[in-house]
């Protein structure tokens, strides 16, 4: 029923904000633009309160968010791990960094907004508006990180 597969949704958001929690230091230890540094740094302490979120969330609704393991957040962070191994040009790597990242940004844009949609169809109000909160600021990291792109870092990876 809807009220279990909004708790997936949950548990899968969980999982994947635990695992960026691990992978975005990584991308802060190769950025080699200041500003992008800045922005995974940035996104690294929005992220765990992103994590901290849902734990209220799932504490409110009496559900353990740990025991999934969100796979495409696996694959979206392997993929972003395998690039950094293989390029070795930093402006290259920050303009492929942009790109990883935003991969990642459009998942959970997705996960979150359906979360919202399920939210208020279960009359979560509350729960609605502190997942929509969240969407919000994943909006605008990846707006963050599009700004970066055009602004220079694509055309300086020529």
């Amino acid at each position: 029923n809807l009220e279990e597969l909004f708790e997936h949704q949950l548990k899968d958001l969980y999982s994947a904000e635990d695992q960026l929690t691990k992978a975005l230091p990584k991308m802060v230890k190769n950025a080699h633009n200041s500003k992008l540094k800045k922005a995974f740094e940035d996104h690294l302490e929005e992220t765990k309160e992103h994590k901290a979120r849902l734990e209220e969330i799932c504490d409110e609704l009496d559900i353990d968010p740990k025991g999934e393991t969100c796979k495409a957040m696996k694959g979206l962070i392997k993929e972003a791990e395998d690039f950094l191994d293989e390029v070795k040009d930093p402006e290259v790597k920050d303009a492929g960094m942009i790109a990883e990242a935003q991969r990642v940004e459009h998942y959970e844009i997705s996960g979150y907004g359906t979360a919202v949609r399920y939210a208020k169809e279960l009359g979560h109000d509350s729960i609605a508006k502190k997942l929509q909160k969240t969407l919000d600021e994943e909006y605008q990291a990846d707006e963050t990180l599009n700004d970066l792109a055009e602004d220079r870092l694509n055309r300086k990876a020529k």
